[in-house]
């Protein structure tokens, strides 16, 4: 089926459209170990961890977190997955299969569904309803705009309240100037007329029904403290559109894909790299999501993280493996790969899928 789109005017297109050298993920990796990192200008970031004698090593695994596949009904300036319309690669039932039987027989606390836009999936309803059972938490993280593209997704609020999902839903900024610019003319009013629907059915209000935003910085700088942002959404979401929510998540924008594209094009690539690296903070290890996340694409590949998932690091020692025969023990001793992308977790408070780390 054609991906509805609102008539919105996307922010970017994809790098695979634009044919960019960048939809490689080779590419990006090579960029991202060369250059400034190769000259020993900045410091790679595994000399980084050695220099401050930090552990950065697997803890108990406790997050399933599945992206379901590429294509979204946006195609947003600062895009980590490079997701748009035109992409194809969608999670299979069959892997998605073996997603719950990996569910049922380890100890996962979270279930975390993303995307590209997730309830894009045909199968996204079916895997809600299967993995219920096995997990204390589902969480999907939703553009919004996908609840008010089409009929056929308007009832989706009610399915999350339904399994009592936590939506996690992107919202760049609580102005429709700033959200337009980085997610597409549209998407801040059909982020509106979405957050009330949820609102209405309690979402936001009833601390059962969790409703939190991230926010992403619009440009080449850190995200402000994650508090004081929390307040100012709050107010003016309030103030101007009488709408509820619990918590902002504040992340920081790492150097991959369509972000490190619009970087290098803008000639901000070192100034951003050298912020990140200066900014390191040692106090961001222990929470970092590597240590205690399991990644699966779409096509059932193993990964550290979403992050390494997009430039094609597969899980040291578990390159050729599935998710079909995912071994524990194996992860449990693995070695986290590391490159430079990663200080754009360890930056200032952090980063991570649930907001500032510290």
């Amino acid at each position: 089926k054609l991906v509805p789109t609102l008539g919105m005017k996307q922010a970017s297109k994809t790098l695979i459209s634009l044919n960019s050298k960048f939809s490689k993920a080779k590419n990006q990796r090579d960029f991202l170990e060369n250059g400034i990192f190769g000259n020993d200008r900045l410091p790679k970031f595994a000399q980084t961890i050695l220099d401050h004698q930090l552990d950065v090593t697997p803890k108990t695994l406790d997050t399933l977190q599945l992206n379901v596949g590429y294509t979204c009904n946006q195609s947003c300036t600062h895009c980590h997955v490079d997701a748009g319309p035109d992409r194809t690669e969608v999670m299979s039932r069959e892997t998605m299969d073996a997603c719950l039987q990996v569910l049922k027989t380890n100890q996962f606390r979270t279930l975390d569904i993303t995307g590209g836009a997730p309830e894009l999936n045909p199968n996204f309803k079916w895997l809600v309803e299967h993995a219920r059972p096995y997990v204390e938490e589902i969480i999907i993280r939703s553009n919004l705009t996908i609840i008010e593209s089409h009929t056929r997704f308007n009832d989706l609020p009610d399915l999350f309240k339904k399994y009592g999902v936590r939506v996690i839903c992107s919202l760049p900024c609580y102005t429709e100037s700033n959200t337009d610019a980085q997610r597409g003319d549209g998407v801040f009013q059909a982020s509106i007329s979405a957050l009330k629907r949820l609102n209405k059915i309690g979402y936001g209000v009833d601390p059962e029904l969790r409703l939190d935003l991230v926010y992403n910085p619009g440009g080449a700088f850190l995200p402000p403290a994650q508090e004081k942002l929390e307040s100012d959404y709050k107010s003016r979401l309030k103030t101007d559109f009488g709408i509820d929510f619990h918590e902002l998540l504040s992340l920081n924008n790492l150097p991959i894909s369509r972000f490190l594209d619009t970087l290098i094009r803008e000639k901000k690539y070192e100034r951003y790299m050298e912020l990140l690296v200066n900014s390191f903070n040692s106090s961001t290890i222990d929470g970092l999501m590597c240590r205690n996340t399991l990644s699966v694409d779409w096509d059932g590949r193993l990964y550290d993280c979403d992050f390494n998932q997009m430039l094609v690091m597969p899980i040291n020692g578990m390159e050729s493996a599935h998710i079909a025969n995912f071994d524990l023990n194996q992860w449990q001793f693995r070695t986290i790969r590391l490159s430079q992308h990663c200080y754009g977790c360890t930056a200032g408070t952090g980063s991570s899928c649930q907001g500032s780390i510290i």
